[in-house]
């Protein structure tokens, strides 16, 4: 089942990492980013309309690829698969919830910034990680250093990609996929502009299909 996810967001390439305050533009938005190329959604749970977009999206678009990003707790792991996640991705190494996640089989994908932390995600049998936030932790240089003795590991970075960067990210083959939030702004959203979120959906699209063919 991990492998089978790994390999789908390998194929996708850029996650987008969404943050609705309302679950009524779920659709739509789940809609933008379908017609645009990009089946995935990483909903975080910052946000009380979190639940009801994964339920929404899941059950709408069967098809795509949507799990529960930011999941903090234990608690809110088990709302989201209950709702339709398919992965619980985490800012931070929190090994209690970690450890609930792999217990209950939701494949889940930690945020690391350390040697440290990458140790003790291996230890517990994870060989995919976030690296978050990605830009102000070194980017593309660390993840590269730290590949080095790592080498089983591969890494999902998030924050600060961007459609200028993320074109030297994808062309790394320790890299699965990108977390980016750029075509999916919030003020985007707020002001219903879900063609834009489309079109920028397709860039990011495009850059995946050149970079990785």
């Amino acid at each position: 089942m991990y492998e089978d996810l790994q390999k789908k967001f390998e194929e996708i390439g850029i996650i987008p990492v969404v943050v609705l305050e309302d679950a009524k533009d779920a659709h739509a938005l789940g809609q933008a980013l379908m017609d645009g190329g990009l089946p995935a959604a990483e909903v975080t749970f910052r946000t009380d309309a979190a639940e009801e977009v994964i339920r929404i999206l899941s059950h709408d678009f069967p098809e795509m690829l949507v799990g529960a990003g930011t999941v903090l707790t234990c608690e809110q792991a088990d709302r989201a698969v209950a709702a339709g996640a398919k992965f619980i991705v985490a800012p931070g190494f929190n090994p209690t919830v970690v450890k609930h996640c792999l217990e209950k089989g939701y494949p889940v994908t930690p945020g690391v910034q350390t040697p440290g932390e990458m140790e003790q995600a291996m230890e517990l049998g994870l060989d995919f990680v976030k690296f978050f936030p990605a830009e102000p932790a070194g980017g593309l240089p660390m993840i590269k250093a730290v590949a080095a003795p790592y080498t089983k590991l591969k890494f999902m970075p998030t924050g600060g990609i961007n459609r200028d960067n993320v074109k030297d990210y994808l062309a790394y083959n320790k890299i699965v996929a990108c977390g980016g939030t750029w075509m999916v702004k919030g003020d985007l959203i707020a002001s219903g502009d879900f063609s834009t979120v489309e079109k920028l959906t397709e860039e990011a699209a495009a850059i995946v299909k050149q970079i990785r063919g």
